[in-house]
C-alpha cells in the first residue's frame, strides 16, 4: 500500500473588496506579522509559524448574512478565536472595525462581524482540553 502524501494546512484565506484593510484589522486583533503581501493578496501568521490567514481581493464580494437567510449571500465559514478576557476582547477588537452581531447563541461566546462583515466568535475556553 502506498504510504499517504503528508498534508499540512497553511492558511485559511478570506475573501474581501480590499484585503490590505481587512489583513489590517486581522493584524491588529490577533497581533501577528505580515509574513507576505503583493497587489491584492496578503498573508499574516502568527509568530511561531503555527496558524496563517490570508486575505485576497474579491471584486465581487458579497457580505454573508448571518443567521443565515435563503434569500442572501450565506456564511461559507468563520473563524474561532479563543482569548482570556472575552469582555475586554470584545471592547478590542470593537475598536479595530468590528461590529457585534445581534444575535449571540451562547452566552461564553461572541459573535462578531469584521470590516468585510465576515463573522468571527470570540469564545474563552472554560473546560480543560482533551
Amino acid at each position: 500500500m502506498k504510504p499517504q502524501p503528508h498534508f499540512t494546512l497553511a492558511a485559511t484565506t478570506l475573501d474581501a473588496p480590499n484585503p490590505h484593510e481587512l489583513a489590517q484589522f486581522y493584524q491588529g486583533l490577533l497581533g501577528w506579522p505580515v509574513r507576505k503581501e503583493e497587489p491584492g493578496w496578503v498573508e499574516i501568521a502568527a509568530p511561531d509559524g503555527s496558524a496563517a490567514l490570508s486575505f485576497q481581493t474579491e471584486p465581487l464580494f458579497t457580505r454573508p448574512r448571518w443567521p443565515s437567510t435563503r434569500s442572501e449571500q450565506q456564511m461559507m465559514m468563520h473563524l474561532d478565536i479563543e482569548v482570556n478576557d472575552l469582555s475586554s476582547a470584545v471592547e478590542h477588537a470593537r475598536a479595530l472595525g468590528a461590529t457585534v452581531a445581534d444575535f449571540q447563541p451562547q452566552a461564553d461566546v461572541r459573535v462578531l462581524y469584521d470590516p468585510a462583515g465576515h463573522p468571527f466568535c470570540l469564545f474563552e475556553r472554560t473546560s480543560p482540553s482533551t
